[in-house]
């Protein structure tokens, strides 16, 4: 509605298609990215192709899901997809999603699995598809299953992650492509690796917004995304080429240090750009970690240093994806950094600009065969904030390429190479840098059921500097324009982010409220009020972990005259000796008449933790009421 009249005022006809089993289509969905979702596509592009408004050429752009399918479709050639645009997507699905990070489960895993959970279990619309949108609905009901439970039953990097993650075979896509993303958002780290990684003509855009389109995205600036779009669409669609193919290969916006806030209107800093990516002999600078918390270019730790952390450890990590339309973004690290492994740089006497993904080379050692390190980069002022730069998670129970657990699990000494997040950020002259690691980052990553000790020996951290000098000059983006939906009117506003960080002082615990409401909204084109409610409460006692529970609850609701049905969802996950325990329940009602509920039971083992004295799980409850 924002997006495809401004597109189509330029000159392009604008196509979006339900998927098999969602919306309005027919047939069933049972996961993300699957082999039949893409056949579906290529069916979809040979059909456009063929239709006497369409000249047999296209291309595809998506945001998040439909990011990861402009990739993996280009991946099949399709004869008719010539382009496309991939914003907020991975080409990782293990290394690089929102299950898993460094082989840690994360809990966006829970949260997106609950909203995709209840979308899977929506109706079609009556004045589409008529009579039979209710044996439709009541099909898809049976078919439902959590999404969040599938993805926690495959904890390494095995074949159902491999399958779709189009990082195993880059030279299968050779269209061009044009790839974005926002330094705030939770998919920064593809755009770099497809520029890297593809042969063909590709763009790399990265801007410091959350996960959205440019043209609407916050933290500002926002820029004219629909002329970019105009631009590389008319070069390789229609031959028209104004000179993009020749502008530099990467245009980012390099963040500049500012006083850490939950939610920004608009980051400091300044457009750069880079003719290539990677650029030719890129320099590094090294840090050791030395003794006395010393972080230099030639010091030696000659004791080594162990760190426990409390397991509440993380409230300031702000969300792993941000929308930027809420306090999502991470807060001053202080009191992280109270509580984990910090080495401390000197005051810098020049400004230093990082772009690029920082890497961390560790020597550790661990008491427990389940352990995850957080490894953060900070940028502290004089004053003392403390400003997250970037930051790495590791699941240690696992081998180095994350598939398999390591014999012992994280027990034992061994070396460990963490990949930070990718960056563009300038650490002003006078401040330091400090390396800081703990041994939970909660509740952004779900944890262990202990307190593991992890002992580091030996710490290196390696950054890629950008050049202050001979910089291609970066294209003008232009101001953002944004077409007006007049025929929407909202009635509960969005409200998505971290609500409450609360510590329980009689019950020892702390719990994170979060809101996920995307609100309701009347829609006078088609006569229909829309309702899109969730929520999601974090717990974790302070002295047993293993009692940490997360619990998502959501609800999506659709009304018109003489039709009323709505589906609620709610799922827990927690821990349970070695396993993870799963619960879930969902139920659909038609005129607040309850029509359908089903509940889920289940345990899933966790890779690396000690099963070998695991009792024998009681057989799963997965009981379905249909009326």
């Amino acid at each position: 509605a924002v997006t495809h009249p401004a597109l189509a005022a330029e000159g392009y006809v604008c196509v979006r298609v339900d998927m098999r089993g969602a919306g309005d289509s027919e047939g069933l969905m049972f996961d993300e990215y699957t082999p039949a979702e893409w056949r579906d596509a290529v069916d979809v592009i040979d059909w456009i192709a063929a239709q006497p408004w369409c000249d047999g050429t296209l291309g595809m752009i998506g945001l998040s899901w439909s990011g990861f399918n402009s990739l993996q479709i280009a991946a099949l050639s399709p004869g008719p997809l010539k382009a496309i645009v991939t914003t907020c997507a991975s080409d990782d699905r293990f290394g690089d999603d929102m299950h898993y990070m460094g082989g840690c489960l994360l809990n966006d895993n829970l949260q997106y699995g609950s909203t995709l959970f209840t979308w899977l279990a929506t109706p079609p619309d009556p004045a589409i598809v008529g009579e039979r949108w209710r044996d439709m609905w009541l099909d898809r009901l049976d078919a439902v299953t959590p999404p969040a439970l599938r993805w926690m039953q495959h904890g390494t990097r095995d074949a159902y992650w491999r399958s779709g993650s189009v990082c195993e075979d880059y030279s299968s896509i050779k269209v061009p492509v044009l790839a974005v993303g926002g330094w705030a958002d939770g998919y920064t780290n593809a755009v770099m690796r497809l520029l890297s990684g593809l042969s063909g003509p590709r763009k790399g855009l990265i801007g410091p917004w959350a996960h959205a389109y440019p043209h609407v995205a916050t933290p500002g600036p926002a820029i004219d995304f629909i002329a970019y779009l105009k631009r590389w669409f008319d070069c390789w669609l229609k031959d028209r080429d104004d000179g993009i193919s020749t502008e530099p290969m990467l245009t980012c916006w390099i963040q500049e240090s500012e006083a850490p806030r939950s939610s920004y209107t608009r980051r400091k800093g300044r457009w750069a750009a880079e003719a290539h990516w990677p650029p030719p002999g890129q320099q590094t600078i090294a840090f050791d970690a030395a003794d006395g918390g010393r972080l230099d270019g030639g010091g030696v730790m000659q004791t080594p240093r162990s760190v426990t952390s409390v397991p509440q450890t993380g409230t300031a990590s702000g969300e792993w994806c941000p929308y930027g339309w809420g306090p999502d973004m991470p807060l001053d690290q202080r009191a992280e950094d109270a509580v984990s492994l910090c080495w401390d740089g000197t005051p810098l006497s020049d400004d230093l600009i990082i772009l690029g993904g920082c890497t961390v080379e560790l020597q550790l050692s661990c008491d427990s065969p389940e352990a995850m390190i957080a490894v953060r980069l900070n940028d502290v002022s004089p004053d003392g904030v403390s400003r997250r730069i970037t930051y790495a998670l590791r699941n240690l129970a696992l081998s180095d390429d994350l598939s398999e657990a390591r014999p012992d699990g994280a027990k034992g000494t061994y070396a460990v190479t963490l990949r930070c997040k990718d960056v563009g950020y300038e650490v002003p002259a006078g401040h330091r840098l400090r390396l800081a690691i703990s041994t939970a980052y909660w509740p952004l990553a779900v944890g262990t059921p202990g307190c593991p000790t992890v002992t580091v020996s030996a710490a290196k951290l390696i950054l890629p500097q950008a050049e202050t000098r001979s910089h291609p000059t970066p294209p003008d983006l232009g101001e953002a324009v944004v077409a007006s939906y007049p025929q929407a009117r909202q009635v509960v506003a969005p409200g998505r982010g971290r609500l409450r960080v609360t510590d329980h002082l009689d019950r020892h615990e702390t719990i994170v409220d979060v809101v996920r409401n995307l609100g309701a909204v009347e829609l006078d084109d088609v006569s229909l009020m829309l309702r899109a409610l969730g929520s999601e409460s974090y717990v974790m006692p302070w002295d047993d972990p293993a009692m940490a529970h997360s619990h998502a609850k959501r609800l999506a609701a659709m009304q018109r005259d003489g039709w009323d049905v709505r589906v609620e969802t709610e799922s827990r996950v927690g821990f349970d000796g070695p396993d993870y325990t799963f619960t879930a329940r969902i139920e659909a009602y038609e005129n607040d008449r309850k029509i359908f509920e089903r509940r889920w039971d289940e345990r899933v083992a966790r890779p690396g933790a000690d099963h070998s004295r695991s009792k024998q799980p009681e057989t799963p409850i997965n009981e379905t009421q249909k009326g």
